[in-house]
């Protein structure tokens, strides 16, 4: 119910629209990648996936901002599922920064399970809506964890301008999210290789 009543509420501050032109919506295992330039980017495009499949969707977010108070704690655990990490920061030496870095792909994808999907955003922070910042690696080492799960391209539209970042009133606007083609690693494919064609794959979309 309060998911429904969340969905509703996204749709009305953002107006989102979804467009599907690399794929449709399918029950297979995905994880989807988008831009991330506002707090509400997973909600607004979870609540363009089909009932179904939001069901079966979680985002993967970040621990320190859902956790501060029990109303957050209760969205991100009982409505929307979410994917809690830390934010490593730079922090240690480089051994531990790996060893953290593993750690929070190792979560995620056992987050998949047999049968979830998950919504990530492999800039690593929130961006200015000009520009989509270059990947961090995370996305393509759980790629290769999870070779069975396609990834699919995301592209947010407006949300920056719907909820500016250091605003906590939004404004209502038109949204949309843009669905492109499916990707995967390909066999031997160098992880700064793929990032590039990931992120490519993803401002493609504006123009789509």
């Amino acid at each position: 119910m309060i998911g429904a009543v969340i969905v509703g509420i996204v749709r009305v501050l953002s107006g989102v629209r979804p467009r599907w032109v690399g794929c449709a919506p399918s029950l297979r295992q995905r994880i989807y990648f988008a831009n991330h330039t506002s707090h509400l980017d997973f909600a607004v495009l979870w609540a363009t996936l089909p009932p179904t499949l939001r069901q079966l969707t979680r985002p993967v977010a970040a621990r320190d901002y859902w956790e501060p108070n029990a109303f957050r704690r209760y969205l991100a655990a009982s409505v929307f599922r979410a994917v809690l990490v830390e934010r490593h920061g730079d922090g240690g030496d480089r051994a531990a920064r790996i060893e953290r870095a593993q750690r929070t792909i190792e979560l995620t994808a056992d987050a998949l399970g047999t049968d979830n999907s998950l919504i990530v955003f492999p800039e690593g922070t929130r961006g200015s809506g000009v520009d989509i910042a270059p990947f961090k690696s995370g996305i393509y080492y759980l790629a290769r964890l999870r070779p069975d799960v396609e990834l699919v391209p995301a592209y947010l539209e407006n949300l920056n301008r719907i909820l500016p970042k250091g605003e906590a009133l939004p404004v209502p606007l038109l949204a949309s999210v843009t669905y492109g083609t499916p990707l995967k690693v390909e066999p031997g494919e160098a992880c700064g290789a793929f990032l590039v064609r990931a992120r490519a794959a993803l401002l493609a979309l504006r123009r789509a």
